[in-house]
Parts: structure tokens; C-alpha cells; sequence
């Protein structure tokens, strides 16, 4: 009979339905402890219903769909802050190694260093003619220099460390592009046709999703089964369905920006190496040329916010050159050549909106088509703002940010601070006498063309920003008696009545050794060798350095204490090294008089301990403060962006923490309630059964009728 059959049917249907809920539920219980595990429930929805007397008559039920509980919404969040997290998370591990570096309090360090070299000289001054106690001050410099030369080391030990980890995210991040893509594919087949919820293939991406946004800050757009696009904040698409994009770290590379209709056949080169990215911006159209034609242009090295500015303020102004005649901007020498060719001039002109990108370093390139890689590379503005158009999140943009922002601020004051010492100590040193005169005297510092004039942009010198004009005095003695021969300025124009004076942005280093020349006659010989001043004295002569109103000697490494410019090549003076006659405690007087006991240069330089001197970087404006003041303020700027790291991720984890647990309700599997589940779906399996049972005692009864 046709309600019989109906029942059976419908008994069937329960069974089946029970069945696929234990199963459902067993899946639930084995994946208790599975890491991205999305609980599982079976929807189910009576079936079809017939028309019949005395009303509709349902036949029964069926399990419409496996249902996976998940909270797409609380995802969103939980991966924007998990990205936010681990930023911090790596940028504070990080900053961690940082602070040992400069961790004054349990180890001999910088300031220590600084606090002996200052005092060596003072004790010098008790007597200026001590052989030990010069040798004290050789000593204790030599220890400064080690310690000033391994805090650099430290430095970039760390960036190399971090620059390892953003090797490793890059890789892992194309890895996820694909792998991610790869599922889309699957779910393409197994998602469809829709209700066919593919939850195992689900959960995989979900969690590669998360694993993408703890190495980079994501947006997801799911529109349902294959249809996923992934990007980035700045919307930089990373997978689209079933296509992924790659990311590579790629090194030194040189982005042209030229405005529409430009005939400039060339593009920008440098040679140095920076933890910044330089920004090139045209400002004044012109050519390639060593001229007044060359086109200006300025230097950003942190995306054109802010701009490299002199000490008086203003945005400095550079002029395009070719090779030979590089100009120094920041850490760079920047010059422009043709695109095939560094070393040819390029043809056409600069036009104003021209700009070029530099990136000095490594870098990250997001390829959307082969031909146009996109600089994605995360970056912080000086005034700590990130730019939103890169990548802002994730382990990558914290290893970045500790590679380049922090440890590249870091070391560019230690820079800065080993640049003072080196400058001040030199400045004075130069004017200063030891207790023997000099018979041959070589520059430490090298010009880059002995033709340009020293103070420009291109003479390449160490120090030629810090030149001035006016008077640099040298003093000719006999050598068997002792006496003075001959003292003055040196005369940089032998032909026009009076002295003519050194000026920094007309004069060259050929000039120089032409003005040591024409001031001296016969008694004295200059020359340029390697791009270093060299003088000579005659037979029967020597020689020694007096006042200096211009730089000029500590510019050039003449009678100067320190040798190099940075941490890595800072040395003694090789001359002070070998023979401590050459250590400067005193002076010539204005009679030409170098007294044994004068203590007056190792008095200055002493003083150097508690004298402000002005110091600057490329990003901070021109501050004048001790040496010792400006060092402890570099260790409170690391211990401050320390506590902030850790302020960050403590925050960003807690908000982050919350939302997974808040995932967790939803998605997680409780096991009394599955236990409970368990033995509903039982008992409804079982009454199932009896169901059937009933309906085949009702056919056995019916079918006894025939007896």
C-alpha cells in the first residue's frame, strides 16, 4: 500500500540523515585538536511534501548540506590585527638585540670610551711632553675606535639578521600566492555545484590565509567558492581565483618617473650604500653637463616628505652631472648617464616632474607583469607615519621597518656621532704642534677630481661641506737651528697685490698645492698624489700648521689626529700611530714659537667634553648639545622605540587574542556538546530503525490478510 511504502521511505531517509549527523559529528570529535578545524553541523530540511486527503503528507527528510561554522566577519578582523601583531612581535624581538648594543649600564660601552679619550687629553695637558701619557691617549683611542667600530658591526649584524627573515617571509609568501590559488582551482571542482561545501578545502585556505597575514597585511574579497581575491591594504592584488602574482626581494635597483614628451634618453646611477630610499625630483630643466646648463634637482630620502636640507634650512639644490663629476647627497654619489651606459652622457633634456627612485639596498617588487615590478617595499616616513602604498603589516613590514627605519636611523647618528668626534678633534688638532715639525706631510682625505673646487657637491671630500673661506697659515723653520724662515698665509693668487684668501666653492685641490707653491717658493713643494695633498719640504726645512680659520688642513687630513669618516674606516692618523711626536698638545704661537710645555691644543680638545658642538643627520635638523649628550640621547631613542615595540604588540596580540577566541565560539569543537549530539543522532537512528521495523510489521500483517 502506497502509506506503507511512504513510511518505509520515510524510515530510510530518517536513517540516512541520522547516519551522515554521527558521521558529521565523529568528524567533529577526531578534530578536537586540529589546528583550523571549523566545527561541522548537518542542515537538515523535511522533505517533499504530497498532496493528499486529509492534508499535505510529508515523506520525510534529508540532510540539505554539511554546514561549516564559521565567522568570515571576525576572520576579517582577527587577520588585520594578527598582521598588526606580528609586525610588532618581529620589530620588538629585534629591537631587543638593538638594546643590548647600546646597553650602557652592564658593559664597558661607548659612553665610557668617550668619557677616557676626553680625559686622556686632560691628563696630557699636566704635561704636554709625557711620552706615556701620549701614549695613553693612542691607547684609549684605539678603544674607542674598536668599540665605536663594533657598535656599527652590531648594527648591521641585525639588519643582516632581519634581512635573512624578510629572505625567508618572500619565499614563504609566494609559496602561500600559490598554494592558495592552487585550492581556488580545487574548489572550483569540488565546490560546485553549490550546497556541495568543500569545508576541508575551506579550512586549508583559511588557514594559509592566516599564515599569509602574519607575514603581510591582506584585504580577502570572497565571493563564494573559487571566487577569492586576495591584496594587499594598498591594494595590490596577490591571488585572484585561480591566478597568483609573485613578491621578490630584489637589490639596487633604479625606478625612472619621466613626465610625458620627455626626450631624456637616460636615467640616474649612483655608487655608496644607504639603509634609505632616495626620491630624485627634478626641479630646474636642463642637461647632463659639468656646466650652469645642468639641470637641478632635489633628494628625498624618505618618498619626497621630507627633503635634505642645508644647515641654514633650505632645501639643497644639486646639479646634474655625468659620471666623473658625481654629486654626494646623503650617502650616495649620484650621477646621470645613458641608460646602456653609465659612463656616457645622456642626450635630451631633464624636464621639471621628472623623478627617480633609488633603492640602495634590497628591496620588495610585487610583479604583475614581468615588465613593470612595483616598488612595494614597506617604509616609514621621518615623521613616523608609514607610507600606506606599500606593505604596512605582517613579519615583513616589522623586519623592514627594524631594518631600515630604526637600526638605519640608529647607525646614521652613530654616524653622525663618530663624524663630530672625528671633525672636532681634527679641526683643532690641525692648528696645533707636537713636539717635532714635519719634513713631508700626505692628506688622509682624497678629492674626487683634483680639479673641482672642494666645497661643491662633487669635490668628493669627507669634509667639504664643513669648509669656509679665510686664512690657513703654515710656518718654515731651518731645520739644524731651529729657527723661522719664513710664516704666513698661504696666497691663492701669487699675482694679484695682497693675500687672496681660500675659497671653498672656487678653489680645488690643485689650487691648493699651487697656493702652498707660489707662498713658499723653493722651501716647499705641494703636489696632488692620488687625489691627496702632499707637501715636501727642501732640503735643510721643515714645516708646521698654525691657525686656520677655514677647515682647510683638518678637511684635508693634514696634521690631523683621526684618519676616515665613519665607524669603518675611522683610524689614528698613521703619522700620530708610529711616532707620538706628532700628537698636537700645543701650538705655534704668533711669533712662530712652538714651546715644549704648551698645552693649549690638548686643553681644546679636552674641552671638547662639555662644549656644545652642533650635529646633524639627514633627518633631524641641526641641534647643538656635548658629544656625551647627543650619544645618551641616541640611547634613549633606542630604549624608547624598544617599550613602544612592546607596547604595540601587547596591545595589537591582546585585540587579536580576542577575536580568535571569538572565532573559537563559533568554529570550535566543545566535546559535551558533541557527546550530547552524539547520542540524539543515536537515539534518532535508533527510533529510525523502529520506524522501519514498525512498517514492515504493518506489510506482514497486511500480506497475512490473503490467508
Amino acid at each position: 500500500m502506497p502509506g506503507i511504502s511512504s513510511l518505509l521511505n520515510s524510515g530510510q531517509k530518517a536513517l540516512n540523515a541520522s547516519q551522515v549527523a554521527i558521521e558529521v559529528t565523529g568528524q567533529n570529535i577526531a578534530n578536537v585538536n586540529t589546528y583550523g578545524y571549523s566545527r561541522q553541523r548537518v542542515v537538515f530540511q523535511d522533505d517533499l511534501y504530497v498532496d493528499s486527503t486529509p492534508g499535505q503528507i510529508g515523506t520525510g527528510v534529508r540532510a540539505a548540506e554539511i554546514q561549516r561554522m564559521f565567522d568570515n566577519f571576525v576572520e576579517s578582523s582577527y587577520n588585520s590585527k594578527a598582521s598588526s601583531s606580528e609586525r610588532y612581535n618581529a620589530l620588538y624581538q629585534m629591537m631587543r638585540s638593538v638594546e643590548s648594543v647600546f646597553n650602557e649600564a652592564n658593559s664597558d660601552g661607548v659612553s665610557l670610551a668617550m668619557t677616557k679619550f676626553f680625559q686622556d687629553w686632560q691628563n696630557l695637558t699636566l704635561d704636554a711632553s709625557s711620552y706615556p701619557q701620549r701614549q695613553n691617549v693612542l691607547s684609549d683611542t684605539q678603544t674607542l675606535i674598536s668599540i665605536l667600530r663594533q657598535a656599527d658591526s652590531d648594527l648591521d649584524t641585525i639588519q643582516q639578521q632581519a634581512e635573512s627573515y624578510i629572505a625567508q617571509d618572500v619565499d614563504t609568501l609566494n609559496t602561500l600566492f600559490e598554494d592558495i590559488a592552487g585550492l581556488n582551482a580545487q574548489l572550483a571542482v569540488h565546490n560546485n555545484p553549490p550546497g556541495q561545501n568543500a569545508n576541508g578545502l575551506l579550512d586549508e585556505r583559511a588557514r594559509k590565509i592566516r599564515a599569509l597575514a602574519e607575514i603581510v597585511d591582506i584585504n580577502v574579497i570572497d565571493n563564494g567558492g573559487a571566487n577569492l581575491i586576495i591584496m594587499d591594504k594598498a591594494g595590490h592584488t596577490f591571488v585572484d581565483g585561480i591566478n597568483h602574482y609573485d613578491v621578490a626581494l630584489e637589490s639596487n635597483k633604479v625606478i625612472k618617473n619621466l613626465t610625458p614628451g620627455s626626450s631624456f634618453d637616460g636615467t640616474v646611477f649612483f655608487s655608496g650604500r644607504d639603509d634609505f630610499e632616495y626620491t630624485v625630483r627634478v626641479v630646474q630643466a636642463g642637461d647632463v653637463s659639468s656646466g650652469s646648463s645642468a639641470a637641478q634637482f632635489q633628494v628625498s630620502l624618505d618618498g619626497g616628505v621630507t627633503w635634505l636640507r642645508s644647515d641654514s634650512g633650505a632645501v639643497k639644490t644639486f646639479s646634474a652631472r655625468p659620471e666623473g663629476l658625481s654629486v654626494d647627497a646623503g650617502n650616495l654619489s649620484i650621477y646621470f648617464g645613458q641608460s646602456s651606459n653609465a659612463g656616457i652622457a645622456p642626450t635630451g633634456q631633464l624636464q621639471v616632474g621628472d623623478s627617480f627612485t633609488i633603492v640602495p639596498k634590497s628591496g620588495l617588487f610585487w610583479y604583475q607583469s614581468a615588465a613593470t615590478p612595483v616598488n612595494i617595499t614597506p617604509q616609514m616616513y621621518f615623521n613616523g607615519q608609514d607610507n600606506t602604498t606599500r606593505v604596512t603589516g605582517g613579519s615583513l613590514a616589522g623586519n623592514f621597518q627594524l631594518r631600515d627605519y630604526n637600526v638605519g636611523r640608529y647607525r646614521e647618528r652613530l654616524e653622525a656621532l663618530v663624524d663630530t668626534i672625528v671633525w672636532e678633534t681634527n679641526r683643532i688638532h690641525s692648528q696645533g704642534a707636537g713636539t717635532k715639525m714635519f719634513t713631508d706631510v700626505t692628506g688622509t682625505y682624497s678629492a674626487r677630481d683634483a680639479s673641482v673646487a672642494l666645497g661643491s657637491d662633487s669635490s668628493g671630500l669627507a669634509f667639504g661641506n664643513k669648509l669656509q673661506s679665510g686664512a690657513s697659515t703654515l710656518y718654515v723653520y731651518n731645520s739644524s737651528t731651529g729657527e723661522l724662515v719664513s710664516s704666513g698665509f698661504i696666497d691663492f693668487d701669487a699675482g694679484t697685490a695682497g693675500i687672496q684668501l681660500f675659497d671653498p666653492t672656487q678653489h680645488s685641490l690643485a689650487d691648493v698645492a699651487q697656493a702652498v707653491n707660489n707662498t713658499f717658493g723653493s722651501m716647499l713643494t705641494a703636489s696632488v698624489v692620488n687625489n691627496q695633498l702632499q707637501i715636501n719640504a727642501a732640503s735643510g726645512f721643515n714645516f708646521g700648521f698654525g691657525t686656520d680659520a677655514t677647515g682647510l688642513w683638518a678637511a684635508l687630513g693634514v696634521n690631523t689626529f683621526f684618519a676616515g669618516d665613519d665607524a669603518r674606516t675611522l683610524t689614528i692618523n698613521p703619522l700620530c700611530g708610529s711616532d707620538t711626536g706628532f700628537i698636537n698638545a700645543g701650538h705655534i704661537n704668533g711669533a712662530g714659537e712652538a714651546n715644549q710645555g704648551d698645552n693649549s691644543t690638548a686643553l681644546a680638545i679636552a674641552g671638547l667634553r662639555t662644549k656644545e658642538v652642533s650635529i646633524r643627520t639627514s633627518f633631524d635638523a641641526p641641534n647643538t648639545q656635548t658629544i656625551q649628550a647627543y650619544y645618551n640621547s641616541l640611547v634613549g631613542v633606542v630604549g624608547v622605540d624598544t617599550e613602544n615595540a612592546k607596547f604595540n604588540y601587547d596591545f595589537e596580540n591582546t585585540l587579536a587574542k580576542e577575536l580568535n577566541n571569538r572565532q573559537l565560539e563559533v568554529s570550535g569543537v566543545n566535546l559535551d556538546e558533541e557527546m550530547s549530539n552524539l547520542v540524539k543522532f543515536q537515539h534518532s537512528y535508533q527510533a529510525a530503525a523502529k520506524m522501519i521495523s514498525t512498517a514492515d510489521q504493518m506489510w506482514q500483517t497486511v500480506l497475512g490478510l490473503k490467508q
